[in-house]
């Protein structure tokens, strides 16, 4: 019984206090079982449907119209991450998109009230609830006059509600770039909230009096109604290779950059760098492998030590005839911190049903 009123009130808390720190973060999981398999190093390389979330200036290469959707479990399929995008060309130099991701914990259970004042239980007075974000994100991609470079921007509408404690909108905008070079080298920036995003929360004073106090140093105020997310920028380069005629090897690098200090394998008071390298392994564009390596972070071990921990990615995938289905598991071996997921994309290309 305790254990179930104090996952309650810590969910709660945590959900409303993570602002202060930690804003809209369920955006940087990423999407694509296919990027997730090269641990998210695409910023050079998108150039389907799923551009719209890695690098808009990629959608430009979208010849037909594109669906995709994923779905995947994370905290032991406690909470559920769902996405979907569409995106179709306008014409021979630009392409539109439009994505939804939604990441929940549904079917809490609010056992706030299950003990009253005098210390009666009353099963009677248990809740459901839930805490959901959504991310809503219109694209727009265009070729630019010199060969082989390409821009994107993304508009992004945010929602966030956590049961009847508090809810938020949220507004911004990312800007992305490609270009090719004659060789076959890729490079990609993608900037990511580049005007700051910005949410807006309101709270139910009534609800928040439920859990004020309810654990003690914990809930006693309020949260601020407001909060930013900071820009963050990720730039990418990429090769691919052919060999004799069936077989295709694209490699990846990524550097990941927030401006701030955290736990990143490189970091300063001004900005941190993590890196990720990802290969994609083809067989006669139909069969694929990929493999990579990410999250790099130094971790301070129960003795005051620090090592450096990293998660790696496995993926496979086939495509055939505009159907392309998609698998990837994350964190191989529990070599960090984070949690091991199994992922499942799908992405139709409607050309090939015309």
């Amino acid at each position: 019984m305790r254990l179930q009123l104090t996952l309650a009130l810590t969910i709660v808390s945590l959900s409303l206090y993570s602002q202060t720190k930690y804003s809209n973060e369920f955006l940087n999981i990423g999407v694509d079982a296919a990027a997730l398999g090269m641990s998210n190093a695409v910023s050079a390389t998108s150039n389907d449907v799923n551009a719209g979330y890695w690098n808009p200036a990629g959608l430009v290469n979208v010849e037909d119209n594109q669906l995709a959707l994923m779905h995947s479990s994370y905290f032991a399929n406690i909470a559920n991450y769902d996405y979907a995008a569409f995106a179709m060309p306008i014409d021979d130099r630009s392409a539109i998109g439009i994505s939804l991701i939604r990441f929940a914990v549904d079917d809490i259970l609010d056992t706030t009230q299950l003990i009253d004042d005098q210390g009666n239980v009353n099963f009677d007075r248990v809740s459901l609830f839930s805490t959901a974000d959504y991310g809503f994100t219109f694209s727009y991609s265009r070729r630019l006059p010199v060969q082989g470079l390409n821009y994107g921007i993304n508009a992004k509408v945010v929602r966030r509600i956590i049961g009847d404690f508090a809810n938020s909108w949220g507004f911004g905008f990312d800007a992305g770039i490609q270009f090719e070079s004659q060789n076959n080298w890729k490079f990609g920036l993608m900037a990511r909230d580049i005007t700051t995003t910005i949410n807006s929360w309101s709270f139910d004073e009534e609800a928040f009096a439920r859990v004020q106090g309810a654990v003690e140093g914990q809930n006693q105020e309020l949260p601020e109604t407001s909060e930013i997310t900071i820009p963050k920028l990720q730039i990418g380069i990429s090769k691919n290779y052919v060999f004799h005629y069936d077989y295709s090897l694209k490699a990846a690098f990524d550097l990941n950059v927030r401006f701030e200090q955290n736990n990143d394998i490189v970091s300063t008071s001004f900005a941190s760098v993590n890196p990720a390298l990802g290969f994609e392994f083809g067989y006669i564009d139909m069969i694929y492998l990929r493999t990579g390596v990410g999250n790099f972070q130094n971790e301070l071990q129960i003795d005051n030590s620090e090592s450096v921990s990293f998660q790696p990615s496995f993926g496979v995938g086939f495509k055939y005839k505009g159907i392309q289905v998609d698998y990837a598991f994350t964190d191989i071996g529990d070599q960090s911190v984070a949690l091991y997921s199994n992922v499942f994309s799908l992405k139709l290309d409607f050309s090939a049903f015309r």
